[in-house]
């Protein structure tokens, strides 16, 4: 499907400043867009980033009918840009699409398009290390309708942002505390969809969690408020003499590329990995008998964030004496090199534009 190109009269990369990039504040030159209607994507095409107009009966506004997704493009040292595993960002983008009635786009759609948005926004790329440029793919229906039913329109569009790091923290160890009386997600519900539902379930705990000083919410489980599930941005990994655990993907949970990533990662090199569930009460005793070595979250944004201190209903534990863990280390260097192009990827997640 071609794809038609309006290029801006009046590009904005000279007033930005690269080296102090906050996440997801400034947005590049162009953005990319394709409807859905009778059955098909049609019409895609690359245009100057502005504005988009709506009616107020969107059904989008009233009933959540989207999905989004998040990957990024990194300046490798040869001047070129790399993205980071964006075939199976795709993959998931589907999967989200299909639980929220969504008609999926194909890789040559996807992938085409990010290619050329990219290309087309090469400025954007930061030079800096540790910097990246964000992408945001994301589908929302467009029927205009009050009524409880799946739209028979879509609009799928692009976005991009020059980013920095994630957390303030950067690399220092965050603080998590658990979730508390709220639930984030249910199996057979959402849990495990990249949808807006997800999210703005998680908006309240992490202001109340901010307040108290903490970086984010661990979710419990919803039912018996027990079993960890994951951190509101993030995938969540413990390492407990020497073994790698984390949650199992039951439903409730998002598939994380960058989880995936290190459970690859952790089993070439010959770490035992788990995916089993673990409670609360576990990890604080493990912590406390000093089983418990390293407990780290994974994503795209923040790529390994590790945490050095966890509370739980007002105990509280210090991990590996608040400092990153040799492994948490370790899997930031591997993840970061392949995916600036300095270092071999054996795997083939980079994908070289």
């Amino acid at each position: 499907m071609d794809i038609e190109i309006v290029k801006t009269a009046q590009g904005r990369l000279g007033g930005i400043n690269f080296d102090e990039l906050e996440f997801g504040r400034i947005f590049s030159d162009h953005m990319f867009l394709s409807k859905y209607s009778d059955g098909r994507w049609s019409a895609p095409k690359i245009v100057p980033y502005g504005s988009i107009e709506i009616f107020p009966s969107l059904c989008t506004l009233h009933y959540g009918q989207a999905i989004f997704e998040g990957l990024k493009a990194f300046r490798r040292g040869d001047g070129g840009i790399s993205l980071f595993r964006p075939e199976s960002y795709q993959a998931r983008f589907n999967r989200s699409g299909a639980r929220l009635c969504i008609p999926p786009v194909d890789r040559e759609l996807f992938m085409d398009a990010i290619t050329k948005l990219c290309t087309i926004d090469d400025g954007w790329v930061p030079q800096k290390r540790g910097s990246s440029l964000y992408i945001r793919p994301f589908i929302f229906a467009t029927d205009n309708f009050i009524g409880v039913h799946v739209s028979e329109s879509y609009l799928f569009m692009i976005i991009t942002s020059p980013v920095g790091a994630y957390y303030k923290e950067g690399l220092n160890p965050i603080k998590l505390t658990t979730s508390g009386q709220f639930a984030r997600a249910v199996k057979g519900g959402i849990g495990e969809a990249k949808t807006l539902g997800n999210y703005a379930a998680s908006l309240l705990p992490a202001e109340e969690a901010q307040k108290k000083g903490f970086t984010q919410v661990l979710w419990l489980d919803a039912l018996e408020k027990k079993y960890v599930e994951e951190v509101g941005t993030m995938n969540i990994m413990f390492v407990i003499d020497g073994e790698l655990i984390t949650p199992p993907l039951e439903g409730s949970i998002l598939g994380g590329i960058t989880r995936d990533s290190v459970i690859q990662l952790t089993r070439h090199w010959g770490v035992k990995v788990n995916e089993r569930q673990i409670s609360i009460g576990e990890i604080l005793t493990r912590a406390k008998d000093g089983g418990l070595q390293e407990v780290f979250g994974t994503g795209t944004a923040a790529v390994i964030s590790p945490v050095g201190w966890l509370s739980h209903e007002g105990e509280g534990v210090t991990i590996n004496e608040g400092r990153i863990g040799a492994l948490s280390q370790k899997l930031y260097d591997e993840i970061t090199g392949i995916q600036y192009g300095e270092r071999p990827d054996p795997f083939g997640w980079r994908y070289d534009l």
